[in-house]
């Protein structure tokens, strides 16, 4: 069984050697979609959604809202920054997939099944 949540967060940053309008300084309202996976316990839950929400403030939110992704990455495209937050993730939770939208429409996931 799989749940997940949702979060935003809004951070500025600009992706060195590129050469287009992503080369400028600029911001972005990035829509984060964090999925777990896991049997239901005798609660009838895999994980409380407030638990959830407390390890990815804690772990992800707190570290990157309203911050210059720059000083976190060296070069923080979506991929980099989707990457960084499923390590980050991984370390608390029975992660299944961090999906991360870059504005409206642009988005990129990292699914690992588990063996």
């Amino acid at each position: 069984m799989k749940v997940g949540s949702e979060f935003f967060f809004d951070s500025s940053h600009y992706l060195p050697g590129y050469k287009g309008k992503c080369e400028q300084f600029h911001g972005h309202t990035y829509k984060l979609e964090v999925t777990i996976t896991g049997e239901k316990d005798k609660s009838g839950m895999i994980l409380d959604f407030n638990e959830l929400k407390k390890v990815v403030y804690a772990e992800v939110i707190e570290k990157l809202d309203h911050k210059n992704l720059n000083d976190i990455f060296k070069n923080p495209t979506a991929e980099n920054i989707c990457s960084w937050i499923y390590e980050a993730l991984e370390k608390k939770l029975d992660l299944y997939s961090v999906k991360l939208w870059e504005g409206r429409g642009k988005w990129v996931e990292l699914c690992r099944e588990k063996e």
